[in-house]
């Protein structure tokens, strides 16, 4: 399933919608204006939440966390030791690990568990500006999830480039 995504860069709240490949509005990312810790909801077109996403203070590296149903379900940190390229790891509370490397910044990067990709975030296959596409390679992945670990991925690299 492909979607498409549409980031409002100055917009009040960091508010957009995600499109399926059908041009219908499939996820609202919802993010918190006036939280301080850098809160965004994921929600389905009916305004139901599905997930969480809490950027954690007081941490040494930044650190977003997701919630469902009112519980972690996974942990989205930089890798230590990534010289060459973007290189996240998202542990899940099951004990599972995704890998999520490329060129964050350039949203060129893909999202991977066991060396088996899952999903892959491409600007290339689009024209407009502040928009890329996330195609979820496999039937069984959970999109709402991978589009999750997109939004703190990219809020994370888009952190620590402005901070540099």
């Amino acid at each position: 399933m492909r979607y498409v995504v549409r980031e409002r860069l100055l917009g009040i709240g960091e508010d957009y919608w995600i499109e399926d490949e059908h041009g219908r509005k499939a996820y609202l990312v919802d993010g918190k204006a006036l939280t301080l810790r850098g809160t965004f909801e994921l929600k389905d077109p009916q305004g139901r939440t599905l997930v969480v996403i809490r950027r954690r203070m007081l941490t040494l590296r930044d650190t977003m966390t997701i919630e469902r149903d009112g519980g972690p379900l996974a942990t989205i940190r930089r890798k230590r030791l990534s010289l060459l390229r973007n290189h996240y790891r998202v542990a899940l509370v099951d004990g599972t690990e995704l890998d999520v490397s490329g060129k964050i910044l350039d949203r060129e990067f893909a999202v991977e568990y066991d060396g088996e990709l899952l999903a892959h975030i491409s600007r290339r296959m689009l024209t407009l500006r502040d928009t890329y596409g996330l195609d979820v390679v496999r039937e069984d992945a959970d999109p709402a999830l991978l589009i999750a670990v997109t939004v703190c991925v990219v809020h994370l690299a888009d952190r620590e480039r402005e901070s540099r």
